[in-house]
């Protein structure tokens, strides 16, 4: 496996050996003689046996992992018992490369561990494994068990039981329904012997090597070959991860809506980078769906046109300045204004101190110009020095692009890092105190994260308020194959603490002048349906752009399978209700293998 895929894959299933704090201790029987695989998978996720000794057990080796820190293979009982809630498949960890073959007919003896994936505090469920082990080849070119197929059929439209609430809401306890929860099948199916055939790609090829696919053709499909994420209640059963157990060189490079023909074939693993994924032995062969980048329509004279785009921490030393010019120039026609979050200073990730990003910015002004854009003017404020979170040493932060020939940018001294803007009565019309400005920048909401950026615009005669905003990641977060369900979403503690004050201050505004413009924009890293996007509207004081497009039209991201909606356009009344406003979610990363960002940018235009 190249060496650019190790330290992701390291992290994939290890055996408890190898992280005690992983470990989930059981009491569990004092040893075992000649168990069945079946026997040591049990009916729940954690096995009867776990922490114990166990002799004998008998399997075909159906896959071998050669890579990474989780060296070792899969066997699978070629005798299964007649109960759909047990595993005949099972994971051998050997640390080091195994001897074992695929056809091999081996007996393993070992101790049973689980892990998890990522640690406890990950919120993961477990892997169970046998480590530790003494292999004993009986027999070899072997008949690999049939692998159980994954269909639209087979697999439930329940995602997951809720938790033992005696058990801190844990799914690890409860016995398995196969027939019944999306979740507890593919558990039934760990380490089995598993395929897909003519799935369509739903999440793109990533830099590890991975792609996520769905068996369920019709599950909250979007129009353009993916799988929707519209609500909490909208897991999308169907989506699976395809990784592969050879070199990543010959993984296909696919795009969204693209097809892996034929079958796709291997063991049922689950690792902390999604949870169930099929590390195939034999992958389908890829077709292409396409798929094309999307280009927005141009604004007319009269219309003013605000875009966002997260460029995911550009700093001088990045090769994708000319791809985000073609992108900005070309696919979103040139906006008259522009946010940017992630802009890193001038020296990147290197932590020396240095905050200010004007190479940065004058790099991605000058490739705009020679992409046939305009020669675009800018305003920012540079963070306090590590304060503002993102990639350690890179300082992000939001960044406001304007053409200076289309809109003005009105200009008060005063803003810098520590300043709070504030809004002002001048002649009846709201204004800032200053511009720009940042919002409320020493409040413990901003701890660690980015503050937004507020600035006053002027086109054609009619001010427009802009904020900016980066708010808090959502890492953290538990996944949705966590072992609690429903996960904890820790990380929207901070994100509504965020949102309250930039309803506050959007508030403030409105309160000096009820018919302002306001646009709030930028990475909410948060779902249109989210708690976070209710307390950013208020009570009506700015409302989310996108629900104007279609549902099946509304995403910005595509994550593990589901394409979902983190970068926003928040409007005020005026605009909303008055104005003709068009909003555009412009596809031209989040599905592609070869992305410049993992976001895709957001375009309104409207009338003020």
């Amino acid at each position: 496996m190249p060496s650019k895929s190790s330290a992701r894959l390291a992290a994939l299933t290890v055996a408890a050996v190898c992280s005690a704090a992983s470990a989930v201790a059981l009491t569990s029987p004092a040893h075992a003689d000649s168990v069945r695989i079946h026997d040591i998978q049990g009916t729940t996720r954690i096995s009867p046996y776990a922490g114990q000794k166990v002799t004998d057990v008998a399997g075909i080796v159906t896959g071998v992992r050669t890579y990474g820190s989780s060296k070792g293979f899969w066997i699978q009982d070629p005798n299964p018992d007649d109960n759909p809630a047990t595993s005949e498949g099972i994971f051998v960890f050997t640390s080091s490369t195994p001897k074992a073959a695929v056809g091999d007919s081996v007996t393993v003896t070992g101790t049973v561990s689980e892990y998890v994936p990522g640690g406890a505090s990950s919120g993961n469920q477990s892997v169970t494994e046998i480590t530790k082990p003494t292999i004993t080849t009986v027999s070899t070119g072997n008949t690999v068990p049939a692998p159980t197929v994954i269909d639209a059929k087979s697999v439930p439209a329940l995602y997951t039981p809720a938790g033992d609430t005696a058990a801190n809401g844990s799914i690890n306890g409860l016995t398995l329904q196969p027939s019944t929860y999306a979740l507890d099948y593919y558990e039934s199916l760990e380490g089995m012997n598993v395929q897909v055939a003519d799935a369509r790609v739903v999440t793109a090829t990533d830099p590890y090597s991975e792609l996520w696919v769905t068996v369920k053709p019709h599950e909250h499909r979007t129009p353009r070959g993916g799988t929707l994420y519209g609500s909490y209640e909208s897991q999308n059963t169907g989506r699976l991860q395809i990784q592969s157990l050879g070199a990543t060189a010959d993984f296909p490079k696919a795009n969204v809506g693209d097809t892996l023909t034929g079958t796709t074939t291997g063991p049922l693993d689950f690792n902390q980078f999604g949870g169930y994924t099929l590390v195939a032995g034999q992958l389908g062969t890829l077709k292409s769906g396409g798929l094309q980048r999307e280009t927005t329509q141009k604004q007319s004279r009269g219309e003013l046109a605000v875009a966002t785009y997260n460029v995911e921490n550009l700093d001088p030393s990045d090769k994708t300045f000319d791809a985000h010019a073609a992108a900005i120039v070309n696919n979103l026609q040139s906006p008259d204004i522009v946010s940017l979050e992630e802009i890193q200073d001038n020296d990147g990730a290197t932590d020396d101190g240095v905050v200010d990003a004007s190479q940065t910015v004058n790099k991605l002004i000058d490739a705009i110009v020679t992409a046939g854009g305009p020669k675009y003017d800018w305003r920012s404020i540079n963070p306090v020095n590590d304060q503002d979170g993102g990639e350690p040493g890179g300082n992000i932060r939001q960044v406001f692009l304007f053409n200076p020939e289309r809109v003005s940018f009105v200009d008060r001294a005063g803003g810098d890092s520590t300043t709070a803007v504030g809004v002002t009565k001048v002649h009846g019309r709201a204004q800032l105190t200053v511009s720009p400005g940042r919002i409320d920048p020493a409040n413990d909401a901003w701890k660690s994260s980015r503050k937004p950026l507020a600035g006053e615009f002027v086109f054609r005669g009619r001010t427009v308020f802009v904020i900016a905003n980066h708010l808090n990641s959502k890492g953290g977060d538990q996944g949705l194959t966590s072992q609690y369900q429903p996960p904890t979403r820790s990380s929207e503690t901070q994100r509504h603490a965020q949102a309250t004050l930039v309803n506050a201050f959007v508030k403030s505004i409105l309160d000096v002048q009820k018919n302002a413009d306001v646009i709030a924009l930028g990475d909410m890293n948060d779902f249109e349906f989210s708690g976070t996007a209710k307390i950013l509207e208020g009570d009506g004081e700015l409302w989310s752009a996108i629900k104007s497009l279609p549902k099946s039209e509304r995403y910005t991201y595509d994550y593990q399978g589901n394409q979902q909606v983190l970068d926003q356009i928040l409007i005020s009344p005026s605009i909303r209700k008055s104005c003709g406003f068009e909003y555009d979610s412009v596809h031209v990363n989040s599905e592609f293998n070869d992305q410049i960002s993992d976001h895709d940018p957001q375009v309104l235009r409207f009338r003020p």
